[in-house]
């Protein structure tokens, strides 16, 4: 449902005066988006969007992970192609985040569907583009023990959605993939900078001819930080085979140089995103 811009706070709504707003459906950030463009005016007014999180309705912690996302925006700013924050506040009802455009078409979007290798070189690229980023500075930690942690008080919140689980784990319990998740963590972290939700949705194409194309940016960055690779990989591992059928995931390891890829963790990594 799109709000009226009368009930937004000042200084969102003036910003945001006379556009037109469209509801963005695609991702399961749990966030209210919103597209709003002045088309009358688009030289001038590029479209922006706005994301809303409520303070106090289920699922909890979405304000949380809006302030979260802002955080992680205004340290990658020079760093990465990613959106601009425009505005950001917050008022008793919802936290809000008015963001700049990245331009592009999706890499989930079906006209990558007839160039797989080419769609695989373009993921692999912008998984090397984000985890060649420097991390002595970064102040976000998301190893396994911040992970972990998040995941267990998670479950004893009663705020992971079962409905979401991948299909080979439908009808287990969180409690029972949580005593899986601690029974099977790696050994290791192999760190670098990583998204955290390294899906087909939150990655941006420049132009939709894959043989010339490339990354043009990335969304969605509020689980960002310090992790091992394997949690980019593992998710675009899914993503890949959930957009496009099962089967490309090999092609994906080659062009990001992995000829032997760890399966335990990409497995344990997917197990992970279950409580996020």
């Amino acid at each position: 449902m799109i709000p009226p811009v009368s009930s937004l706070p000042a200084e969102i709504a003036r910003l945001l005066a006379g556009g037109v707003w469209e509801a963005i459906t695609i991702g399961a950030s749990g966030a209210q988006v919103f597209r709003i463009t002045w088309p009358a005016t688009p030289n001038t007014r590029p479209a922006v969007y706005l994301k809303m999180a409520p303070q106090r309705a289920a699922p909890l912690w979405l304000a949380d992970e809006l302030r979260a996302e802002e955080r992680r925006l205004r340290w990658l700013a020079g760093r990465l192609p990613a959106p601009r924050v425009l505005a950001s506040t917050e008022d008793a009802m919802a936290a809000y985040l008015l963001l700049t455009e990245v331009p592009g078409v999706l890499s989930c979007d079906e006209v990558f569907a007839a160039e797989p290798v080419e769609l695989a070189r373009l993921l692999a690229e912008g998984l090397r583009h984000i985890h060649q980023t420097p991390i002595p500075d970064c102040p976000f930690d998301v190893r396994l023990d911040h992970k972990i942690a998040e995941a267990e008080r998670r479950v004893r919140a009663g705020v992971v959605h079962t409905s979401d689980f991948d299909d080979d784990r439908r009808g287990r319990s969180p409690a029972d993939l949580f005593a899986q998740l601690l029974a099977t963590r790696p050994a290791d972290e192999d760190l670098a900078f990583t998204h955290g939700d390294y899906c087909l949705p939150n990655v941006l194409i420049d132009q939709p001819d894959p043989a010339l194309a490339h990354v043009s940016g990335f969304i969605d960055w509020g689980r960002a930080g310090i992790a091992d690779r394997y949690q980019d990989i593992a998710l675009a591992t899914r993503s890949l085979a959930y957009n496009f059928g099962p089967g490309l995931e090999p092609l994906l390891w080659h062009a990001y140089g992995l000829d032997a890829p760890d399966h335990d963790k990409i497995a344990f990594y997917q197990l992970l995103d279950e409580f996020f």
